[in-house]
């Protein structure tokens, strides 16, 4: 079996950081929606940044989900569900306690 770029590339970050596959899932998501609302001016309750964050780690999955077809013959759903979840549970958080001002207090 052989590896493809994608994994490659996942596998070569995981030994430069030390984090586990879970923990970057995390950290990718935040950032990208932090990063997101930053690049595109928008505020943490636009929904926006947030969509930009789902598409990305779908689109995660999608490359996940080719390589284990290629590779087992079946498609791991569960564990590509695990990772969409860990990719936008802080997102998430951010934009509920933004939207409805629990946390952030701004101009609305």
């Amino acid at each position: 079996m052989e590896t493809s770029a994608v994994q490659s590339i996942k596998l070569a970050i995981v030994a430069a950081t030390g984090l586990s596959k879970d923990a970057l899932h995390i950290y990718v998501g935040l950032a990208g929606f932090l990063a997101m609302a930053a690049v595109l001016r928008k505020p943490l309750r636009s929904i926006v940044p947030w969509l930009v964050v789902v598409a990305i780690a779908v689109a995660g999955e999608m490359f996940d989900m080719r390589d284990d077809v290629a590779s087992l013959g079946y498609w791991r759903w569960g564990a590509s569900l695990h990772d969409i979840l860990n990719t936008v549970f802080w997102p998430t958080v951010l934009l509920l306690l933004a939207k409805f001002g629990i946390f952030f207090r701004g101009n609305k």
